[in-house]
């Protein structure tokens, strides 16, 4: 609009005829004030009554000023209100997923896990006599972002021609099972998905691949436990050596995780002196035997080799690698071998959202230089002291409080991995 014409809309109006309209309208506006004054004067008769006339009077006039201006001005409109982009919407390629909490879901599970052939045994806690199944309705809900409902046949459609590798222990195995019975739910034809060498899902076999013939889609498992490479002692080593761990070569079978779309890395549950020290086993670098080494140290070093050959080895153009961290057990007791599931999950981490494992992966990855995510799930585990196998699992007489039932923790692993992957390629 053109100053003159502003000017001609000034002078067009009748200024005497307006403010006569404000002074009545003013009036009648502090009229009204003052009755409401008065009422409540009657009961607050100890305040100062020159007081709350003042502002009300002042309130009063504040608002004919306003009237008065939108009066004068009717084409400026009152402000839209702005609203914030809701923080749920954040990617969560760009959130921080680890900080949340449990919520129930009555929606969940995403799958049962008897009509699922790729389910272990040993983790179907329902089929093994588990009663209560409060377990299965629980979604990880971050604190700045949503991870997106899992759509199978989404998913599907997207890791078409994909191969997708888990590397690790037990807890990797539980995962594959988990992602695989995930994605079955989304197949019509449950036939066209077969492990490739006609095997069944057992803990001694140390390579599983399941194909997902209608997709083009392979999800194997590689049993790696520790991820660099098993040796036999060395000449001349003590007695009490009954092999080694080979601290700066990776584990023989790596060559096979190279061609892959998506590879998943987990390891720590045993880098323990039961599992090490007590089985005959140290550590090696080279031709020499580190007999005192600490378990700590050696792991360091084993992340380490595992660094190098990804930043060696894999094409990360083409490969997302993602390392998870250690997941949070519930053992109690003065020497930690008694194991309680409860049927809630803690309201609290009670001093287990942290592990000087997952530490040590964090500060590795991140010094690395090509891009590897964490799947940073200690925190969420912390919580869950419902979730795990507990007296439902291959030995009743032993209670289990590292592993998790499926479905259950696991399958939120798989959901922000998905979630994750998809992000980065949008």
């Amino acid at each position: 609009m053109c100053m003159w014409e502003v000017m001609e809309g000034v002078r067009s109006f009748n200024v005497e005829e307006l403010f006569g309209n404000l002074r009545l309208f003013y009036t009648r506006v502090l009229s009204v004030g003052d009755g409401i004054i008065m009422r409540y004067c009657k009961i607050w008769a100890f305040q100062s009554i020159n007081v709350v006339i003042g502002i009300g009077s002042l309130l009063s006039f504040l608002f004919a000023i306003t009237c008065a201006y939108l009066y004068l001005f009717p084409s400026v409109q009152p402000a839209i209100p702005s609203y914030e982009i809701p923080k749920a919407v954040i990617s969560v390629a760009k959130c921080n997923v680890a900080d949340g909490k449990w919520i129930q879901d009555q929606t969940y599970p995403l799958y049962n896990a008897s009509q699922c052939p790729f389910a272990e045994r040993g983790f179907s806690c329902l089929v093994n006599g588990r009663r209560d199944r409060g377990y299965e309705k629980w979604r990880w809900k971050p604190k700045n972002c949503e991870i997106p409902r899992f759509n199978a046949r989404d998913i599907l459609i997207k890791l078409s021609g994909k191969r997708v590798v888990l590397v690790g222990d037990s807890l990797s195995r539980t995962q594959w099972e988990s992602l695989i019975c995930m994605l079955m739910t989304g197949v019509d034809d449950k036939r066209s998905v077969y492990e490739v060498n006609g095997n069944k899902i057992t803990k001694q076999i140390r390579f599983l691949g399941v194909w997902f013939s209608t997709y083009n889609l392979r999800i194997d498992f590689y049993r790696s436990v520790f991820l660099v490479q098993p040796s036999s002692a060395p000449r001349r080593s003590p007695k009490r050596v009954k092999s080694t761990l080979r601290l700066d070569l990776l584990d023989d079978i790596s060559r096979e995780w190279i061609d892959s779309d998506v590879l998943i890395f987990n390891s720590g549950h045993w880098w323990t002196p039961t599992k090490l020290f007590e089985m005959g086993c140290y550590f090696q670098v080279g031709k020499s035997l580190k007999l005192g080494m600490p378990i700590k140290t050696a792991f360091k070093k084993a992340l380490s080799t595992w660094a190098s050959w990804v930043e060696t080895t894999i094409n990360t153009n083409r490969t997302s690698v993602f390392f998870r961290t250690f997941e949070s057990s519930h053992w109690g007791g003065k020497n930690r071998n008694t194991c309680k599931v409860t049927r809630h999950p803690w309201a609290n981490t009670r001093g287990r959202e942290r592990s000087s494992i997952s530490d040590n992966i964090i500060k590795v990855v991140k010094k690395m230089r090509v891009p590897v995510k964490l799947l940073h799930v200690t925190r969420m585990g912390a919580f869950r002291s419902d979730g795990h196998v507990g007296t439902w699992g291959d030995n009743p007489s032993v209670s289990d409080c590292s592993h998790w039932c499926l479905p259950g923790v696991p399958d939120m692993w798989n959901e922000i991995l998905l979630s994750t992957l998809l992000a980065d390629h949008e």
